[in-house]
Order: C-alpha cells, then sequence, then structure tokens
C-alpha cells in the first residue's frame, strides 16, 4: 500500500507541457488559435531569440474579465465545449484546455486582458504566473483584447531547453506555425516581428492567391491551377502548383480539414498521385488543399497538439484527393502562361464569407472562362470539331493558334506523346492494339541488357505493335511494328525504346505506366518535322479529347498560353 500517488498539480502541468509545448513555435501556434477562437481580426506575434526570450501574442479579440481570466489558468477549463457530444465535429481551434496552464508552467507568464470596447484606458486585467504559480491578479487600463507575453520558456525544465534549437531554426518554425494559420483565416490580419524585423505581414483579404502571395511571392501564386471536387460527402477545394512548375526541392505543402490544419502524409501522397504520368520521379509539387468532411465523419481530437486529425473513411478521402487533383490538372488553363502580369491565370479564388467567417468559411469561386476547344474521339472516328480553324507551325517544331483565351502555342512532340501515352495505356489496359507487318523484316542487333528487356518485355512489346523473335546471338527480327504517324521510324523507336527499358529509365511508375510513357516519347512526331494543316488539325483534336491535355508524361507542358489580356496591354490597347 502507499505505492500509488496523485501527482502534485505542478507536475502534471509539466508532464502536460511536455506533450502540448514542444518548442516557441507551439506557444505561437496555441496563442495564436486561442486568439482566433476569440474572435480577433487583429493579430501581431513577437519573438525575440527565436521565442526562446520572449513569445507575445495581442490580438483585438472578445477578451476576458477576471474571474475568467484566472479560471483560464486551471487545467482543462474551457469555454470551448461542455459535454463530450460536443467532441464531434468541434468547430473550435482549441478546446482541451490545456495550452494556458501547460505553457504557465514552464515559463514567466504574463496575460493582459479586457472585455471592454470604450477607450484604450478601460478597465482590465493582469494575471503573472511563475512555474505554474499565480503570483499577482490586479487591475490594468487596456483596450478590449488579450496580449500574454511568455518569456525564458522552459527555464524551470532546463533538460528541455537544452533541445531547442538554434534562434534561426526557431524563427523559422513560429512563422511556420503562423503562415499556416493564416492560409486558413484570410479574414483576419497577421503580423510576426523577430527582434523587431517583419518577418509576416499579411493583411485580410478575399482570396487565398492574394494570401500566398503575401506569405510566400506573386510568383508561387501565379504557378496555381484551383481544384474543386466533390464526391458523396466530401469535398476538395484549393489550389496545386501547375506539373511544368513543379521541382524536386522547395515544395509547400499544406491541408485543411473544415478549416484546421493538419498534417497527413498519406494525403500528401494521395494528392501527388493525382500528377501521375504528368511529373517525373522525385518532383514534388505545392499544393493548398482544403477538404470539407463532416463532422461525425472526423476526429480531431486524436492527437494533444490537434497535429493530426483521423478520417473514418480514409480510403474515400484519399480517393478524393487524387481525383480531385488529377481533375484540376485537365482544363487548358492548366497550361503553362506566356507572360502573366498579374497571375490572372491562376488566380481563382478562395473568398470569404464575412457571415460566417471562421474555420471552414471558406466559399470558393473561379473566374468564368471559354469552353474549352472540343476535340475528335481519340480511339474513334468522328468529324472535325474545328471547322476552318487555320495553324501555323514555326521553327518546325510548334504550332500556334487562335483560342478563345488568347493565343495558344503546341510543342508538337510533347502534344503528340500525351495522345500516344493515353491511347497506348487504353490499348495495354483492353487488350487491343494496331500493327503493320513488314514486306522486309528488320534486323537489329542488339547489347546484352537489351536482349534481357525485349525477353522481359516482350507482351508489352506486342501489345503496342512490335512483333519480335530472336534470331541468334544478339539480334533480333522484327516482323510488324505500329504505325502512329507517317513519319515514324520503327528501327530508331525500337531501339530508343528497348534502350530505356534496358536500363531502368523512366522509374517511378508503374510497369504498364513506364512502358506507354517510354513507348509515347520514342513514337511521337519529333521536333523539327514539318506537318501540314490537316496532321496539325487532328492532333490537335485528339490531344484537346486526353484526359489531362496540357501536359506530358516528363513534367513539361505540351502548351503555353499568352492571354488576349497581355496582348491588348502589351500594344497598348488596355
Amino acid at each position: 500500500m502507499g505505492r500509488i500517488k496523485v501527482l502534485p498539480g505542478s507536475v502534471a502541468d509539466q508532464i502536460a507541457a511536455g506533450e502540448v509545448i514542444e518548442r516557441p513555435a507551439s506557444v505561437v501556434k496555441e496563442l495564436v488559435e486561442n486568439a482566433l477562437d476569440a474572435g480577433a481580426t487583429d493579430i501581431v506575434v513577437e519573438l525575440e531569440d527565436g521565442g526562446r526570450t520572449l513569445v507575445r501574442v495581442s490580438d483585438d479579440g472578445s477578451g476576458m474579465d477576471r474571474d475568467d481570466a484566472s479560471l483560464s489558468l486551471d487545467r482543462h477549463a474551457t469555454s470551448k465545449i461542455t459535454s463530450t457530444a460536443e467532441l464531434v465535429g468541434v468547430a473550435s481551434y482549441g478546446f482541451r484546455g490545456e495550452a494556458l496552464p501547460a505553457i504557465a508552467s514552464v515559463s514567466l507568464f504574463e496575460m493582459e486582458t479586457a472585455t471592454s470596447d470604450g477607450s484604450k484606458d478601460s478597465e482590465g486585467t493582469r494575471v503573472v504566473v511563475k512555474g505554474g504559480q499565480v503570483e499577482a491578479v490586479e487591475t490594468t487600463a487596456r483596450s478590449r483584447g488579450t496580449t500574454i507575453s511568455v518569456k525564458r520558456l522552459f527555464y524551470n525544465t532546463p533538460a528541455r531547453r537544452k533541445f531547442l534549437r538554434s534562434q534561426r531554426a526557431e524563427t523559422r518554425a513560429c512563422v511556420q506555425s503562423v503562415t499556416v494559420l493564416a492560409l486558413a483565416r484570410l479574414d483576419v490580419n497577421f503580423k510576426l516581428l523577430s527582434d523587431e524585423r517583419v518577418l509576416i505581414d499579411a493583411p485580410r483579404v478575399s482570396g487565398i492567391a492574394d494570401r500566398v502571395a503575401s506569405l510566400f511571392s506573386r510568383k508561387v501564386a501565379e504557378q496555381l491551377v484551383p481544384v474543386d471536387y466533390a464526391t458523396g460527402p466530401i469535398s476538395v477545394r484549393g489550389f496545386v502548383q501547375r506539373p511544368a512548375e513543379a521541382r524536386a526541392s522547395g515544395r509547400k505543402a499544406y491541408l485543411f480539414v473544415n478549416g484546421r490544419p493538419f498534417k497527413d502524409p498519406f494525403l500528401i501522397k494521395a494528392a501527388e498521385n493525382g500528377y501521375r504520368a504528368t511529373i517525373p520521379a522525385g518532383v514534388r509539387p505545392t499544393l493548398f488543399l482544403s477538404l470539407g468532411v463532416s463532422g461525425d465523419r472526423v476526429d480531431v481530437n486524436v492527437h494533444p497538439a490537434k497535429l493530426e486529425v483521423r478520417f473514418r473513411d480514409r480510403f474515400l478521402v484519399e480517393k478524393a484527393v487524387e481525383e480531385g487533383v488529377r481533375q484540376a490538372l485537365r482544363p487548358s488553363h492548366a497550361a503553362a502562361v506566356v507572360v502573366d502580369r498579374d497571375g490572372e491565370a491562376a488566380r481563382a479564388e478562395w473568398s470569404v464569407n464575412s457571415s460566417t467567417a471562421g474555420p471552414g468559411a471558406f466559399e470558393q469561386g473561379y473566374p468564368r472562362r471559354s469552353a474549352d476547344l472540343p476535340g475528335l474521339d481519340l480511339f474513334g472516328e468522328t468529324t472535325s470539331r474545328l471547322p476552318g480553324a487555320r495553324f501555323l507551325q514555326v521553327f518546325s517544331t510548334y504550332i500556334v493558334f487562335e483560342s478563345p483565351e488568347g493565343v495558344t502555342i503546341v510543342d508538337q512532340h510533347a502534344a503528340h506523346e500525351r495522345v500516344l501515352y493515353e491511347r497506348t495505356m487504353h490499348e495495354l489496359e483492353q487488350g487491343t492494339s494496331g500493327s503493320q507487318r513488314l514486306l522486309l523484316p528488320l534486323t537489329i542487333d542488339l547489347e546484352q541488357t537489351e536482349l534481357d528487356a525485349v525477353e522481359h518485355h516482350k507482351e508489352l512489346l506486342s501489345a503496342v505493335g512490335f512483333e519480335v523473335e530472336e534470331f541468334g546471338g544478339r539480334s533480333v527480327v522484327v516482323h510488324a511494328v505500329p504505325n502512329p504517324h507517317p513519319r515514324f521510324d520503327a528501327r530508331r523507336c525500337f531501339e530508343e525504346l528497348v534502350a530505356d527499358l534496358g536500363h531502368g529509365r523512366l522509374a517511378g511508375l508503374n510497369r504498364l505506366e513506364r512502358f506507354a510513357a517510354t513507348y509515347a516519347c520514342k513514337a511521337a512526331v519529333k521536333a523539327g518535322q514539318e506537318l501540314e494543316q490537316e496532321e496539325m488539325h487532328t492532333l490537335l483534336n485528339r490531344l484537346f479529347v486526353c484526359e489531362l491535355p496540357p501536359h506530358d508524361v516528363h513534367g513539361r507542358p505540351t502548351m503555353v498560353q499568352l492571354p488576349k489580356d497581355e496582348l491588348e496591354r502589351r500594344f497598348g490597347r488596355s
């Protein structure tokens, strides 16, 4: 008996602090979330020494009276929920009632707050806490809102303090915490100062593109295309980066569910799957995605710092994210833009509904565009849907024509590559293909790795039209070949295709996709080949009925657009 004891409150608070407060950025996150829950429209964060010496968060929210200010420092004291039933679909950012007592237990804590809407000399409350012990509760003069100062974080737990990183690293983490919440709440002014230097100045905006521009750069905002997808009870909205702009490093990935930021590497992977066959392996596109899910289908109470959530139907959510991204990359406005001074081609907006501003209060509206160019059935025969259209081939490589939004320039090789890739995938999945037998078979010498590739991929080679048999030694005989266009060089295509397969290139896609992408690249019309009007006409018709016409399989655009507005600006007509 007597071995089990109830921990003192101060010890329990420090244990809670270890779960909720890991570093200065955790303090910033919790205090800014409390400010948002209090209805703040202006939030200022001040840091000294990366937040190790000081974190101060000031807001113009509802504030607290003296009794509530004192009670807020008790564990599990909260204004956000009153029963377990309210944990389902909870709309506020903070609801556990652990943040303030946890922060106060490991710092020199000071809070000034007032509820009065009167003058600057209105009466408020000042609470001073040292290491979890309240030292003073007194009257002070201040305007409506709350200011919390957290000094010398972890001063009484040196083991935790020594794990803090450099000033630069801690500052960067604090900036990230504010950035995420600024992306979630467009109706709030955010400012962050580090050692009196302004690092974030994000005034309230009506659209996410403007917030992205203020937090990152206008260039990043211009690279985005809108996502607007819904299936059953799940909606996916936001913006994703054009495949042509995506890089292997420097990507930004932000997820929100019902207005709440969270982290989920599996959903990021699902979004990347939506880019399948538009970017090469290793490329990481930038993502800003907001999920709408009914409250009873998502549990936000699974992580002490509310960084993770649990979905009831995870598979459906992942499929919705993948298809939402895939769908966003299909329209012609997902193509690259030649010149776009103000980013208009990428600036579909999340606009704030001011009557319900708060978590999940985004209404997404997109600028109206002319219908995309119609085209022919990719796998069948039909009449032309571009009557009278005229195309100009320049440098024997690019096709130029007038589109509803301006001037479109198409790379003939990239465009044909996309057409052949999707046609080949269709044939491989359906088990159908076309080929022509050669009057004089081709005898081709190969390296040993290439011979192994022919043997390993014999069924796939046959599926696209190559009929191959061994001839002895390191030679093979090709009796039949595909016929994707009149200028097709069967020998060159076969040799390059087998060389790529033999050296394991284009890794990262599944076996069928890798093969189809390799074949499409080798079989497509080449740059420098002159095309007739009818050939250009047919190619473009077939391109515009592809699933993803603006992108080839390597992450390059098939087309770029010169908006009419930009032309008029250049010639002084606007």
